[in-house]
Formats: structure tokens, sequence, C-alpha cells
């Protein structure tokens, strides 16, 4: 299991996250997803701690603490949902496939 981090600074880097959750426990693996387009972080993270009682001290303690001026929401990770199959929508338009009238 993971903790999400959510409300981050966008100068948080993984050696600071990782740090901060070192004081509850032995810290696994962060994760810190970046945008796509731009390779900037999205202002979250996932971090995996060694047990799941150092992970509950840390959700204690950090939940709705103030870090590098954000107020942190840590909380359990959810399992990602299911977002279907990534076909195509339907489309507006005749017959001609090329149509852009939408």
């Amino acid at each position: 299991m993971s903790v999400y981090v959510g409300n981050l600074s966008y100068e948080a880097k993984e050696e600071d996250i990782r740090e901060v959750f070192a004081d509850y426990g032995t810290v696994k693996r962060v994760q810190v997803p970046t945008d796509r387009e731009t390779g900037r972080p999205r202002g979250f993270a996932f971090v995996e701690m060694e047990t799941e009682d150092e992970e509950t001290a840390a959700i204690e303690a950090l939940d709705t603490a103030e870090w590098m001026g954000r107020t942190l929401k840590v909380n359990k990770a959810r399992p990602r949902e299911s977002r279907g199959s990534s076909g195509g929508g339907a489309r507006k338009g005749g017959g001609d496939k090329f149509s852009r009238d939408y």
C-alpha cells in the first residue's frame, strides 16, 4: 500500500519528500508524477513506506500540515480507477470519414 500526498509545492523534489516521510519510518519509494507535455510535477506524489504502521503514523502527522507554503493532504492511496476502453467516442458528421464538423 502507499500514501497519497496532495497539494504539494511544485518545487518539492523526490528527495525533499523522502526526507519528510523518513521521520515516520523507512521510505521504500517516492513517485512524483509529471505532466506529459511539460515534464513539470503535477502537485502530488505517492510514498511507499516499509510498514502499514509507519504509513499510518505519517498520515496522522502530516495530513493538513503546512510544508513549503502549502497545506498537505495526506491519506491512503486508493487503487487507480478503470477508465474504460481508450477507443474514440462517437463523432459528428456524415459518411465522409475525413469530415471535421465538430
